[in-house]
């Protein structure tokens, strides 16, 4: 199988191609050529537009519905959705129906997964369903394939169940994934705590909801040792009690989902429930500090936080709906909007390492593992460009830049018409 692409610009500042025009050649899976005019007859030649190629995004915290909820999204369709938007990796988060906290499930899922360009990274749970009492059998998962361990969306109220599982997991150098959300200080709020929720009527979730047990875990990570990933930040004390903890020799990561770097609270003022998210969107000030967290390497990746929700449980009055939004297909197009595109690049795959995946400068003789676009177009994100099943996206209407092409892995692609 030969794949050819033609006049496509190569960004990958690691690379010696950074930046150059260039015709790639892809054989049997790998990267076999890269050079002007590469005159061969393949069985697929790309050509778009102004075509840019790096290398493959990642996603480190994705939901579909599959199984227990495929009315949101089958595990098909999250993947070509995932594809389509540019991501040839993506971690999913083990809310399903069961949770993930078996060798089976685990297996199973990835199973299903072989065929699509997309590759599937699965969190199993860390407590037998999810509920926070027993420790689920994570080495198990491990070996099912699991590449890292958490509740998502979950705050671990007993301590020591983290401090075991930290314990646990050096034995196979697994990743612990600390959901920081007090659900008792939480008391069902249903945004930021400051004047707009009062303002509004709203019960409100405070900083410290969040910063409280993400303090108490950092903690216990330095008690204990091991690897600790922290899904979410939200706010600016929590960036800074990360940076404390890297500059203390702490073994932990952390994400920031893309929503809170472009908005604030503000968007609520209309009741518009795609906005209302988990963690929620917080002050200005926080945005902030999460953009300059981000850029100085404080914060490791970023996440479309992508959770599809099906309409009789979003489209309600704001108290009622359910939080979550998709954010797949929208996030180089709104990251774009934001930053350069070199550092969209960086952030939109410096976090594979983390998570054990290969991510090799470009040049000939790597497997293909790459993400196509253009960076320039400009617009908003419409309905019509969502390919999720559901669509309870806070997107819709954003400005944004860029085109996606979709993606290439190994003998396998994904690409838009």
């Amino acid at each position: 199988m030969k794949i050819l692409l033609k006049n496509a610009t190569l960004i990958d500042e690691k690379s010696a191609f950074h930046n150059q025009k260039l015709d790639v050649l892809i054989e049997d899976g790998l990267i076999s050529k890269v050079g002007e005019q590469i005159d061969i007859k393949a069985d697929q030649k790309i050509e778009y537009k102004d075509l840019h190629v790096s290398s493959g995004w990642f996603d480190p915290c994705v939901s579909f519905g599959d199984p227990g909820y495929e009315e949101r999204e089958t595990l098909d369709v999250g993947l070509e959705t995932a594809a389509k938007s540019g991501f040839t990796h993506v971690l999913l988060n083990p809310n399903t129906n069961p949770v993930l906290d078996t060798y089976a499930a685990v297996n199973n899922l990835l199973q299903r997964s072989f065929e699509f360009t997309t590759q599937l990274h699965v969190s199993g749970a860390l407590s037998t369903e999810a509920k926070g009492l027993q420790m689920a059998s994570l080495y198990d998962l491990y070996k099912a394939g699991a590449i890292a361990f958490g509740d998502f969306n979950k705050g671990i109220t007993n301590p020591n169940l983290l401090r075991i599982a930290l314990d646990y997991v050096q034995t196979f150098g697994g990743i612990i994934q600390s959901y920081p959300i007090d659900e008792s200080l939480s008391n069902k709020g249903q945004m930021h705590e400051g004047t707009i929720s009062t303002n509004l009527g709203l019960k409100g979730i405070p900083e410290v909801a969040e910063t409280t047990p993400l303090a108490r875990d950092l903690q216990l990570l330095k008690y204990t040792g091991g690897k600790m990933h922290i899904p979410f930040l939200s706010s600016a004390t929590s960036v800074n009690l990360v940076r404390k903890a890297k500059k203390q020799g702490l073994n932990v990561s952390s994400s920031v989902g893309i929503a809170h770097v472009i908005y604030t609270h503000d968007q609520l003022m209309d009741f518009d429930p795609n906005f209302k998210i988990t963690p929620p969107l917080r002050a200005k000030e926080d945005l902030q500090a999460l953009r300059e967290g981000l850029l100085d390497g404080t914060i490791d990746m970023v996440s479309s936080m992508h959770q599809p929700i099906n309409s009789e449980r979003k489209d309600l009055e704001f108290v009622q709906s359910m939080e979550g939004s998709i954010g797949l297909e929208a996030s180089f197009r709104v990251l774009r909007n934001q930053f350069p595109l070199e550092k969209v690049i960086d952030i939109l795959t410096r976090g594979k390492k983390r998570f054990g995946i290969e991510n090799p400068a470009f040049k000939e003789g790597i497997p293909a593992d790459l993400s196509l676009f253009s960076p320039n177009d400009s617009g908003t994100l419409k309905a019509e460009d969502l390919h999720s099943t559901s669509k309870n996206c806070m997107f819709i209407g954003t400005p944004t830049k860029g085109t996606v092409y979709g993606c290439i892995r190994g003998e396998k692609n994904q690409l838009n018409s």
